[in-house]
């Protein structure tokens, strides 16, 4: 089904996990699923205002996300409630799993913002990864996990995500 499809909205839940506890539950539209790559659009699920000193996340943002079954990382685009875009948030996770109308995805700790103009590209958490003891508990996650963060900020410093996205 297309996002424009009369059929209706399909709707997911998407949950995000951390050492296996639910973090955040929120719904999404699916706007496609192409067995490898899974694009959702949902509301900013946090409560209020969340200031990161580089950007605010608030009511009426809209995220269109991008997740992968086969990559250790999602894509979250960003703009505001008139639609100007502010930027990407990328999370570290394990490949999503979707089943169902449920969306999966394991939180590594590891983050990364790229604004909408390039200019601002920061790698976050990195502390937080380190004390999560993942590379003591599963080295070959952690190894995962760092590659991911490289591979995502050499797509934010190189095209910003289009041919990633499109």
């Amino acid at each position: 089904m297309s996002a424009n499809s009369a059929e209706g909205t399909t709707r997911v839940d998407v949950r995000l996990v951390k050492a296996g506890r639910t973090k955040i539950r929120y719904g999404a539209e699916l706007l496609a699923d192409d067995g490898t790559r899974v694009v959702v659009r949902a509301p900013w699920a946090g409560e209020g205002v969340r200031d990161f000193g580089f950007v605010r996340f608030e009511p009426g943002d809209v995220f269109t996300e991008y997740y992968w079954r086969d990559r250790w990382y999602a894509v979250k685009e960003v703009r505001d409630s008139a639609g100007t875009l502010k930027g990407w948030y990328c999370d570290i996770t394990r490949p999503a799993v979707r089943t169902g109308t449920e969306l999966v995805v394991e939180d590594l700790d590891l983050d990364l913002w790229r604004s909408a103009d390039g200019g601002d590209v920061r790698r976050l958490d990195e502390d937080e990864f380190a004390d999560s003891g993942l590379a003591e508990s599963d080295p070959p996650a952690a190894a995962a996990a760092t590659a991911a963060l490289d591979e995502v900020e050499a797509l934010a410093r190189g095209d910003g995500f289009a041919a990633l996205l499109a």
